[in-house]
């Protein structure tokens, strides 16, 4: 189909040069010629496969990936399969300039493995992943994303939408630049929200901008690089916008953000002022009603969560509690000494891209999951041991149960309080959980402050219609502020993704690795090294049934494991085994973390007669290509008395 409209284009442009000053013929020979000269003989040519093998199966073609709206770009770029009843924005990225912190850096020699950087977009429940350039001052960026502007609503049937009412579409598009260094660890590099609706008011539908990116946490008011993006509607505009329009839109829109913020922040002053007449003590408590994100914005707390579904990704709340928990957790970063805890409370795209955060980060992705589950789930800020802030997720039962959830272990506590009123001789509950002091709790709805005589957690009520123990927020004054009921500051959250990891062949890989560190490692000590592959293989299903019991908290039978190792192990041998649980993907390091355990270190090391080696490794791919990664050293020796 497009082959032909682009042949049609081309010939009714050479009728119009060629035919205007006299009537003349026009040969076969001269329409192939003006098509040569535009190269399009060359591109069907290029398109054409040619399939030699009878194999039914791979004769039928592909569907054509639609052109048009490549045309006048370079043709490395890949081409998509368009929906012509729909409105899309074609963005893309054409290099990026001033990226100074690689000034110094060298160019990487072929093949030679160097950083990376990655930007990752989101757009109205679309997500997107670039290719990974070397990291450099000048990075060569060059890709294009097709994002769909929805029509929010299907009431006006398939009409496509029109430019007024996509002006009314505040969404912006959220991009993220991660980098990858050699050792696979990322760091988020910039966060930016791209203001997309300049193009509406485009000559052509098209326009190109500049963006500047800003550093994240400490250095958000740096320059880390400029980014070259073009945009462009497609199909085209019937009617174009004026830029007054679109400036007072803009200008419309701030207004109002602005002032439901200032209404809040007038609020909050007025609640944290009352709340401080309570008691003088409530000062030294950890009530946090605004919070920065990584780009050092302050937003109110409440509005970093909102329910959240993982589709057909997790199936529980306890596999969500599991999930959050193998992303990686990192403390945000400070320049300098000085042991002051940076605080960033990441977007979630930003979470999710860089595959680690904070404690705050897994909190709040762990109470949205919990939220979009169905629970009634709240954030806690307090501290735990040696007066440390932390954030956990709380959830209460209809039956008045409360149940902590750690979001960086996926542990579960039931809370139980203490009574202090009691006499001396009744038992008291003994707390399991790590927690000491709470501040606060707060939802996507709801925020409730503990003015309770002590902030102890172990002799907490957590009733928290009990205006007495909890002083609430007021539901109208969060919603305000919160989305729905409004347009936030924080973006909307982006959908989960599947994992793009094969555990099966990311476990063959480590467990290779990790065979011949074991293997030089005992070189080094002038031992040899003889595998055991059966005894490897057996095990498995202990692997297995740890994971499980992680994600379901329910301890499968393992009578099968320690039979199977009984009969693989002689009579007079001993077999020794060490499992242990990492969250990344890179062997050397978990080699060196198992070799400072003086388990993992006697196998490794073993000595003494008929001694045979095995390793097992299991990787267990979750959303987002988090991994939990199980490995199991262990040796069977003959025992000499």
């Amino acid at each position: 189909m497009d082959v032909h409209g682009r042949i049609r284009e081309v010939l009714a442009e050479t009728i119009r040069e060629e035919l205007a000053p006299e009537h003349q013929q026009l040969s076969t020979e001269d329409l192939i010629k003006a098509l040569r000269q535009r190269g399009i003989i060359d591109d069907v040519m290029k398109e054409l496969k040619f399939v030699t093998d009878g194999n039914e199966k791979e004769r039928t073609s592909a569907p054509k990936p639609s052109t048009h709206f490549i045309d006048r770009e370079p043709p490395v770029l890949k081409k998509t399969n368009i929906d012509p009843t729909r409105r899309y924005l074609y963005l893309q990225v054409l290099g990026g300039k001033a990226f100074l912190e690689h000034l110094q850096e060298p160019e990487p020699l072929p093949g030679q493995i160097c950083s990376t950087f990655t930007l990752c977009l989101h757009f109205r429940n679309q997500r997107f992943r670039s290719k990974p350039v070397a990291c450099a001052c000048d990075p060569d960026f060059r890709d294009g994303f097709l994002l769909e502007v929805h029509k929010d609503s299907l009431g006006d049937g398939s009409k496509m939408v029109d430019a007024t009412t996509m002006l009314s579409i505040c969404d912006p598009v959220h991009m993220v630049l991660i980098k990858t260094d050699t050792f696979g660890e990322t760091t988020l590099v910039a966060s930016y929200f791209l203001e997309w609706r300049s193009v509406l008011a485009a000559e052509n539908g098209i326009t190109n901008v500049a963006v500047e990116l800003l550093g994240v946490g400490t250095e958000s008011k740096v320059s880390a690089g400029v980014l070259n993006i073009r945009l462009e509607m497609y199909p085209q505009l019937d009617k174009m916008l004026s830029p007054e329009v679109i400036n007072t839109q803009f200008a419309l829109e701030r207004q109002k953000t602005a002032e439901k913020e200032r209404l809040f922040l007038v609020y909050a002053k007025q609640w944290w002022r009352e709340y401080l007449q309570i008691r003088p003590t409530h000062s030294t408590r950890l009530v946090k009603i605004f919070a920065q994100d990584e780009n050092g914005v302050n937003h109110p707390v409440c509005s970093y969560i909102r329910p959240l579904r993982a589709g057909r990704l997790l199936d529980t709340p306890r596999q969500a509690a599991r999930f959050v928990s193998v992303l990686g957790y990192e403390r945000a970063p400070v320049i300098g000494g000085g042991g002051g805890k940076q605080e960033q409370w990441c977007t979630l795209l930003a979470f999710l891209c860089r595959n680690k955060g904070d404690c705050e980060d897994h909190a709040n992705l762990l109470c949205s999951l919990l939220l979009g589950f169905g629970l009634e789930a709240f954030v806690c800020v307090g501290t735990k041991g040696k007066g440390v802030p932390h954030s956990w997720v709380m959830t209460l039962g209809t039956d008045g149960t409360v149940t902590f959830w750690e979001s960086l272990t996926g542990h579960r506590y039931i809370h139980r309080p203490i009574k202090p009123d009691d006499p001396p001789l009744v038992e008291q509950p003994k707390p399991l959980y790590p927690y000491r002091t709470i501040g606060c709790v707060f939802n996507h709805q709801k925020f409730f402050g503990n003015c309770q005589p002590s902030d102890a957690v172990e002799v907490c009520v957590f009733d928290l219609h009990d205006g007495s123990k909890w002083k609430p927020m007021s539901g109208e004054a969060i919603k305000s502020v919160c989305p729905p009921g409004s347009t936030s500051s924080v973006p909307p959250f982006p959908p989960l993704c599947d994992s793009t990891i094969d555990a099966a062949i990311a476990s063959n890989e480590i467990e290779l690795q990790l065979r011949l560190l074991v293997s030089e490692h005992r070189k080094d000590l002038g031992l040899s090294t003889v595998w055991d592959d059966h005894l490897s293989y057996l095990l498995s299903p202990a692997l297995a049934a740890y994971e499980l019991e992680r994600a379901t908290s329910i301890s499968a039978g393992n009578e099968e494991f320690q039979d199977a190792v009984r009969r693989a192990v002689p009579d007079g041998h001993t077999f020794k085994g060490f499992p242990i649980h990492f969250v990344y993907r890179n062997a050397r390091r978990a080699f060196a973390t198992c070799l400072r355990s003086p388990f993992c270190e006697e196998i490794i090391c073993c000595t003494g007669d008929q001694v045979r080696l095995a390793v097992r490794v299991r990787v267990f791919a979750y959303p987002e290509s988090a991994c939990a990664v199980w490995i199991m050293f262990a040796c069977k020796y003959r025992s000499v008395l």
